[in-house]
């Protein structure tokens, strides 16, 4: 009866440390994935990572058709309408730098205004939207006339501020130059001066003044555009990285798998316990009954006729 009381509370413990075991398998998904590489990020914020195209470093404009900008100190000015990338892009990384001038002139959509546009057609506001009203859809950070930035980020007139954007090209169906299914929209979040205001926003089309949003047709790929609005917009380092246009998985290569290491290591575990107990049992049956303190009426709950 006692050598019974004694087996129990040691099957017991091994039960649950065989369970343990099994918890820990290594779960893989079989997806063949292939290996991330390696980029060296820049070695502080704002500064491009290595594989990063640099739109304008702060010495010329030869990344962009342009006309008539001003580049000083490293430093480009609005001057004599709108730039636009010489190559064209799709979904990106993209972080520019702006300051919006410092001598306050005029108010509302008058102060302050440029714009990026992502793809030539989507545009993300730039204003001097310090202590300056106007419609909320206007606003520095928002996707023109679509959507709001959930919060005001900017910083005063003349100082220099950041975005962070990170823009999913759309899917679009073409017949014969005309837009007839969106298969999947076109998506963007903005981060100002290092706040989150515009989180994967579904984009609705075009961001138009004067009529409702819609899409047109463009390429698979399109320039960048930064804005003339007739304000002297200060730019610098600028610059982009060609990112994935979905998180579409690969195919599955094999079923999901325990590691083999994990399930040969469990089986080495539960043969060492096995021979531990009986090693244990043969020894002095008598000195693990005194160890174990076993209670002579717990026993009797878990005899066995």
């Amino acid at each position: 009866m006692m050598k019974r009381a004694v087996m129990f509370p040691f099957l017991f413990a091994a039960f649950f440390s065989s369970m343990s075991l099994f918890a820990q398998h290594d779960w893989r998904s079989g997806i063949q994935w292939e290996e991330p590489k390696m980029v060296t990020p820049g070695a502080e914020y704002g500064q491009p990572p290595s594989d990063a195209i640099i739109l304008f470093d702060g010495k010329n404009m030869d990344a962009w058709s342009h006309d008539n900008w001003e580049v000083k100190d490293g430093v480009a000015t609005v001057k004599g309408g709108d730039v636009r990338t010489k190559q064209k892009f799709g979904s990106v990384q993209l972080h520019l730098e702006f300051a919006t001038p410092e001598k306050v002139e005029g108010s509302s959509q008058g102060r302050g205004n440029s714009g990026l546009f992502l793809m030539d057609h989507y545009e993300v506001q730039i204003l001097d939207s310090y202590d300056n009203q106007t419609y909320f859809d206007g606003q520095c950070a928002g996707i023109y006339k679509q959507r709001p930035p959930y919060v005001n980020a900017c910083r005063k007139p003349g100082e220099w501020q950041s975005y962070d954007v990170f823009f999913t090209k759309p899917e679009l169906k073409i017949v014969n130059g005309k837009v007839v299914d969106v298969i999947r929209p076109a998506y963007v979040s903005v981060v100002q001066n290092g706040v989150l205001v515009v989180n994967n926003y579904a984009i609705e089309g075009d961001t138009t003044y004067h009529i409702p949003p819609a899409y047109t047709a463009h390429g698979e790929k399109e320039s960048i555009r930064l804005q003339d609005h007739g304000n002297p917009i200060k730019f610098r380092n600028i610059w982009v990285r060609e990112i994935p246009d979905s998180n579409a998985k690969p195919p599955r290569g094999k079923e999901f798998y325990a590691d083999d290491r994990t399930v040969d290591n469990l089986r080495k575990e539960v043969e060492k316990l096995k021979a531990a107990l009986e090693k244990a049992q043969k020894e002095s049956p008598e000195k693990a009954v005194d160890e174990k303190a076993v209670d002579e009426e717990t026993a009797e709950t878990v005899e066995t006729p």
